[in-house]
């Protein structure tokens, strides 16, 4: 996706609230310099780089009944959302089919059809070498918690569903409440932590 693309896919994403406006500007600063925005060496090669996250959240039966899914990555020794970067010049929504299908052996099927990010975040993330900082896409997925997923353990030791009201919040990317909340934001039941 070249520049121009991707500085209009961030202007679409309406910002949750001040630190997701705040994280917005400096990201379209960021793509507006020239800089390298993919990652082209492990872990932190250039120091900031684009990532993708998906949730994959099931409705359930009814009132209290959502759940979303998280794994527990390896590396972070945290639950996060499946994702991941994002190739040189890939689009982001494809960088979620392909890290779906790579983590989960999955299919995407976007939530409310929505085949653009829902939110957008900036993080500092610690690594061997002082760490990087991750710009990171949020999209939300349709799943059923029933289906059987296969799972990328070499990144992941395990997968699981959480209801919306039992998410791992301390455990978790510093964002993920906030994503929750602006996901009820858009007509998705149960979404408030």
């Amino acid at each position: 996706m070249d520049r121009s693309l991707l500085l209009q896919l961030i202007r679409r994403i309406p910002p949750h609230d001040a630190l997701e406006r705040q994280h917005r500007d400096s990201v379209l600063e960021w793509v507006e310099s020239g800089a390298g925005l993919y990652r082209t060496e492990k872990p932190a090669t250039p120091p900031k780089h684009l990532v993708a996250y998906f949730l994959p959240v099931d409705p359930g039966q009814g009132s209290g009944d959502a759940a979303a899914l998280l794994v527990d990555h390896r590396a972070a020794s945290l639950w996060l959302p499946p994702g991941g970067h994002l190739e040189p010049g890939e689009d982001p929504a494809e960088a979620v089919r392909r890290e779906l299908r790579e983590e989960l052996g999955w299919e995407a099927q976007f939530l409310f059809d929505r085949v653009e990010p829902l939110f957008l975040t900036v993080n500092r993330v610690p690594d061997p070498t002082g760490g990087h900082t991750d710009a990171s896409l949020w999209y939300a997925l349709r799943a059923d918690r029933d289906r059987t997923l296969t799972l990328d353990a070499t990144e992941h030791r395990q997968a699981r569903w959480f209801h919306l009201n039992e998410l791992p919040y301390g455990q978790s990317d510093p964002h993920l409440n906030r994503f929750i909340e602006k996901l009820s934001g858009y007509g998705f039941s149960n979404a408030t932590p």
